[in-house]
């Protein structure tokens, strides 16, 4: 593409064919500039450079698609997948252990390596300098979910970049302020906040449907092997779905629970939905669960009340798709109410799995 590869009035368009043209907007002003110009452009006295971003973080990379700075994304990590054609960006993290292995073998092998201080990511910097980004995103919120600044800082070399934001989003109003920050990065400070009011008005009329409805207790579960509750922001989307959430509180960190704990609770329903592991991989923890002593005793799996659900691009992930798990959350509390359009897709019910 020559110079509309990263220029600021170019845009990308594929063909029903697939063939890729570049359409010029200074033609739409300007007829001395062609629509469609032939490619590669190698000279352009309208040339402008847009903003280079790499985004480290999946969530970071969602909200800057939202906010249209997509087109300026030229790099991103191994857990980037949302919108789906960022997989085609040139990837530039990858993790430092199998994480197919079980979540019991990976929380042990995770716990090592922090002890020993040993990083669980790779940042390959000569592919990030070679991007030469003016934005980088990441975040500070978990040192274990995904690259940080110091995993950057802790790799060979360094990164010459204009500006870093690294996002910290431990409730719904560090959401929307992450979505600030980078609305402010990418100069699309009223595409933020257009943003968080689209986001705000959905989980509204969420919670409107549900206000008085009866309230059923919820565990929410982000690890099976050994059980984490979820924190964070989860809590607040257990309520946004007209539930009440049960061994946790917003706005802390997630954190362990025993076995007896949950049994003790007897929640209503008990929500399955592990840190990176999409829905395929956590139905295979209903194994993991089963062995638990008194586990078909519960109130929960008595009433067909255990849903397992994607962890990853949902229920784990503080950018654009709250909106979508709150929905979720809301199909599986209220059956009655929504309709379960998410079933199958980000959610199953336990036993059944359909």
């Amino acid at each position: 593409m020559g110079l509309c590869a990263d220029c600021l009035h170019a845009r990308r368009v594929e063909s029903q064919r697939g063939s890729t043209f570049c359409l010029c907007g200074r033609s739409a002003d300007d007829p001395t500039y062609s629509r469609y110009p032939p490619l590669p452009v190698l000279r352009c006295s309208g040339y402008v450079p847009r903003q280079r971003i790499v985004s480290l973080l999946a969530s970071g990379t969602e909200i800057a698609c939202a906010l249209g700075g997509g087109d300026a994304l030229v790099g991103r990590s191994h857990e980037c997948d949302n919108p789906e054609w960022v997989r085609e960006l040139p990837c530039c993290t990858s993790p430092t252990f199998d994480i197919t292995l079980s979540s019991g073998e990976i929380d042990r092998e995770v716990r090592r390596r922090l002890k020993a201080g040993e990083p669980l990511y790779d940042v390959d910097l000569a592919l990030v300098n070679e991007l030469r980004p003016g934005l980088l995103i990441t975040q500070t919120q978990c040192a274990v979910c995904a690259v940080t600044p110091d995993d950057v800082a802790r790799a060979a070399g360094s990164v010459v970049v204009d500006q870093v934001v690294a996002l910290s989003a431990g409730s719904l109003a560090g959401i929307h302020e992450g979505v600030r920050s980078v609305g402010r990065a990418l100069g699309r400070p009223e595409a933020a906040k257009l943003l968080i009011a689209d986001m705000e008005r959905e989980l509204d009329w969420i919670a409107n449907r549900v206000r008085d409805r009866f309230a059923p207790r919820v565990v929410l579960l982000e690890w099976t092997d050994p059980l984490f509750s979820t924190g964070n922001w989860g809590p607040e989307l257990v309520a946004a779905a007209g539930g009440r959430s049960l061994l946790s509180e917003a706005g802390q960190y997630s954190a362990a629970v025993s076995w007896g704990q949950v049994v003790e609770a007897d929640p209503d329903y008990l929500v399955v939905a592990p840190c990176g592991f999409g829905l395929e991989r956590t139905r295979r923890e209903a194994s993991v669960l089963e062995a638990l002593p008194g586990w078909s005793e519960t109130r929960a799996v008595r009433l067909g009340h255990v849903a397992l659900a994607d962890g990853n691009r949902y229920f784990n992930r503080s950018g654009t798709t709250i909106p979508e798990t709150v929905r979720i959350l809301a199909e599986i509390l209220h059956p009655d109410c929504f309709e379960p359009t998410w079933r199958g897709r980000a959610w199953c019910a336990y036993r059944t799995q359909a």
